[in-house]
């Protein structure tokens, strides 16, 4: 089995490196696009373009499936993809709106996304469908890929956002950009006791195995 990752900057190594350990004989290929991220502030006809190009090498590799370990490509460019390549597999990663809402008590979730997946349709068809009985916060995240991806991650900046969605009552964060799980850990212990932390690395595995009937 072989397949392939791809992430506008580091992000999609925490979701290759979980795939790795779900699926330990299979050929993992990962690729960025380092020298266009972050993606989540450009317009979607770009989005389209680099991603396309991007994940050329993983085409010809012939991965069994390819991974957009990007919320923002997956929000702006995959059903393009899609038709561009029929027969090519794709799995997406959007945030947990769904997950969000069967977890949440006090019926508030926040959402950390870059602005182009928070303005996508993809994502308003998420809220539309399993977010309509929740108050969804959407603090402005657009800093933080260009920060974890520089390794110069300001905590003073990540503490006060979360901080305050958790004032706000919000008892479910939702991850909705793989570039965040690296300070995921920093994250949990900001909102210990307070919000529940989610993202969507384990939801992808499985999803490999049903689209290759692994299960």
């Amino acid at each position: 089995m072989k397949l392939g990752v791809f992430d506008s900057g580091i992000g999609g190594e925490a979701i290759a490196n979980s795939l790795r350990l779900t699926f330990p004989d299979a050929e993992i290929i990962s690729v960025n696009d380092h020298d266009h991220v972050p993606y989540g502030n450009r317009p979607q006809t770009e989005i389209i373009q680099l991603t396309d190009t991007a994940i050329q090498p993983l085409l010809a590799s012939n991965c069994d499936i390819i991974i957009l370990a990007c919320n923002t490509a997956t929000a702006l460019a995959i059903d393009s993809l899609r038709q561009k390549y029929p027969t090519q597999k794709f799995i997406g990663i959007e945030p947990m709106v769904k997950t969000a809402a069967k977890l949440t008590k006090s019926q508030i979730v926040a959402v950390c996304a870059t602005p182009a997946t928070l303005g996508s349709v993809r994502y308003h068809k998420l809220v539309e469908k399993f977010g309509s009985d929740m108050h969804i916060i959407e603090p402005d995240c657009r800093s933080w890929a260009q920060m974890i991806e520089n390794n110069q991650v300001n905590y003073n900046v990540i503490s006060q956002t979360i901080n305050d969605v958790c004032d706000q009552g919000a008892d479910v964060i939702v991850l909705g950009c793989t570039h965040y799980n690296w300070i995921q850990n920093e994250i949990v212990e900001l909102s210990a006791g307070r919000a529940k932390v989610i993202e969507p690395s384990e939801s992808i595995g499985k999803r490999v195995k049903q689209l290759l009937d692994l299960s």
